[in-house]
């Protein structure tokens, strides 16, 4: 068994969500060890999550300065080989810029960066540091996502016509953020979210998916972002007209205003020889509609599956595996191209992807401020 890649984490202290989830995802398959982080701007929040993580004290940080001049310092083997960033959006280009220059890889949640100027100066520094970086849109890391894309890139679908993408949650239907809910808090203020709530939070995904599966580019878009509850100063709701190179068009929508629904994420697309629909609170299956109206439903792991799917299912059929595993995957193709090994096509998501979506917000943003179309460059 190979020794493990030395990784630190930035955010993701008590309290937090999402940093639990990046260490269940960088564990599952050994290829990680954490070592070292600076887990929340609360130097005692830092130190109390490292004891928790079995981290020793003097690599739990009071900045991530600190621990980008620290581990660089250490002997190389000791030294951190990676850092995963996980602080809520106007956290993630600062770090990510300096442990890059400080000659370490960079995993990050996405979106990528606040702003799309911010995303275009670390993917200059991505550019010069000659590091792996990867975004944790964790969507394509599903099984029957990468089937879709191979059905797709085959030609089994013919020509792509129309696509839609479809993201609802019903959690900020009401002023949560006013409670103190830390979650709620940090995604509806600009300070911390950036210039747009939903679109985001959750409409990112849908669009990295969209993009990732069809293999088609938005050149075009007509964006409605829009407040619905009193009071929150950033867009809950947002519905995108979209036209695609070579004459498609689609529809993407994203909300979390939708009571009922809790992370319903689809995706429909239809061609000239059949459709394909897939949803993300039922991953292991894949819709697949062919031109004389059979239905056929693909399952993860099934004997007809693609090589690419395969090699990202985990157990037999029949057994849920999804969210967790999703990232896991990422974290799997992440550590095999820090050791110079070849993966899948596509892997993993990366600083480009994360700078296509903010080049989505920033276009949906002009959009929607001026009622119009607009180019997605």
């Amino acid at each position: 068994m190979r020794t493990p890649l030395r990784i630190g984490m930035v955010g993701g202290g008590q309290g937090a969500f999402i940093g639990a989830v990046h260490r269940m995802a960088m564990a599952l398959d050994g290829d990680f060890a954490l070592v070292a982080g600076c887990f929340s701007s609360d130097p005692a929040n830092t130190r109390s999550t490292a004891a928790s993580l079995g981290i020793a004290p003097e690599r739990a940080y009071a900045s991530f300065e600190a621990m980008a001049a620290a581990e660089a310092l250490l002997p190389e083997a000791q030294r951190i080989h990676a850092v995963s960033i996980v602080t809520p959006n106007h956290v993630h280009a600062a770090p990510a810029q300096l442990f890059l220059a400080s000659g370490f890889h960079v995993i990050c949640d996405k979106p990528l960066c606040a702003s799309l100027a911010e995303g275009e100066t670390l993917a200059a520094a991505v550019a010069r540091s000659g590091k792996q970086f990867a975004l944790t849109h964790n969507y394509t890391g599903y099984p029957m996502v990468r089937e879709a894309r191979e059905l797709v890139h085959s030609g089994a679908l013919g020509t792509l016509r129309k696509v839609y993408a479809e993201y609802l949650q019903g959690w900020l239907s009401s002023d949560l953020e006013s409670s103190g809910q830390k979650q709620a808090a940090w995604r509806t203020d600009p300070a911390r979210s950036g210039p747009v709530g939903a679109l985001g939070d959750i409409g990112t995904h849908a669009f990295n998916l969209l993009e990732h599966v069809s293999g088609l580019r938005v050149e075009q878009l007509h964006a409605v972002l829009h407040t619905f509850v009193p009071g929150r100063r950033l867009d809950d709701d947002d519905m995108v007209l979209l036209r695609f190179g070579g004459g498609a068009s689609g529809v993407l929508c994203s909300s979390q205003v939708c009571f009922g629904r809790e992370n319903g994420l689809s995706l429909r697309l239809f061609g000239t020889k059949g459709a394909l629909e897939w949803q993300q609170e039922n991953p292991n299956q894949l819709q697949w509609t062919q031109a004389d109206g059979t239905l056929k439903v693909l399952t993860r792991g099934g004997a007809t599956t693609s090589a690419a799917a395969r090699s990202l299912t985990r157990i037999p059929t029949g057994h849920p595996e999804g969210y967790l595993e999703g990232f896991a995957n990422i974290y799997r193709a992440f550590a095999r191209s820090i050791r110079g090994e070849s993966d899948i096509d596509a892997a993993f998501p990366t600083v480009h992807d994360g700078l296509r979506g903010l080049r989505f917000i920033d276009s949906c943003l002009k959009s929607s401020a001026a009622s119009a179309w607009h180019p997605l460059a």
